[in-house]
């Protein structure tokens, strides 16, 4: 019963990533196939990448094309409405947010499922989260949201965590992937909300002698 449930989570994170990189595209005035590529190698393209990491063959969406015409469908949606959006960077930012939160607990519980280590599904839930916003960025020419101020790639840390944590401890599979979840988009939104980000390092001019 649940399976469905993560399936459905899954899915979600696809349409929110994907999107992201459609909206990319937007602001670059980019045309349809266009929005297609940045949309679809932002919604398959971290957990792509983790599969790849993890030798899971067939790949999610070679297995499963439905994920790849999930991605077109959105990335064509969002061509002939991303005009309708008044503040697209907004709208990527809080996308965004919730893609990391799903990818980060559902990539993580991936790499559990397939016997990873506790410390590798974490770094997987990382992967999933965090790549293929990456790509989207590197490909659409924008300064990648990885290096922002603001908490990110620790908010998919600690979304990753809580899932092998709670999962250590024995919660049931739903309970830890929302505890994961969760925690990952409060820290993101806060972040976006309240400006958190972690101490930075400062310069420092080297010792006299």
């Amino acid at each position: 019963m649940f399976d469905n449930g993560i399936i459905i989570l899954d899915w979600l994170g696809v349409i929110v990533f994907a999107m992201t990189g459609a909206l990319v595209a937007s602001r670059n005035q980019m045309d349809a196939v266009g929005f297609v590529l940045l949309g679809t190698v932002t919604g398959v393209g971290g957990g792509t990448i983790r599969d790849l990491l993890l030798d899971i063959h067939p790949i999610v969406w070679v297995k499963q094309p439905g994920y790849l015409l999930l991605c077109c469908a959105v990335s064509l949606i969002a061509f002939f409405t991303a005009h309708l959006v008044q503040s697209r960077y907004r709208w990527i930012l809080w996308l965004d947010a919730i893609g990391l939160a799903l990818f980060s607990a559902l990539g993580a519980e991936r790499a559990m499922s397939a016997g990873a280590y506790p410390v590798v599904a974490i770094v997987m839930g990382i992967i999933t989260a965090c790549f293929g916003g990456i790509v989207r960025d590197v490909l659409g020419q924008e300064r990648s949201i990885v290096f922002s101020y603001e908490i990110y790639v620790t908010a998919a840390l600690a979304a990753a965590t809580a899932y092998v944590c709670a999962h250590a401890l024995g919660a049931p599979r739903e309970l830890a992937l929302s505890a994961g979840i969760i925690l990952g988009f409060t820290l993101r939104s806060g972040a976006l909300v309240f400006g958190w980000s972690l101490p930075r390092y400062r310069p420092r001019g080297p010792r006299q002698p």
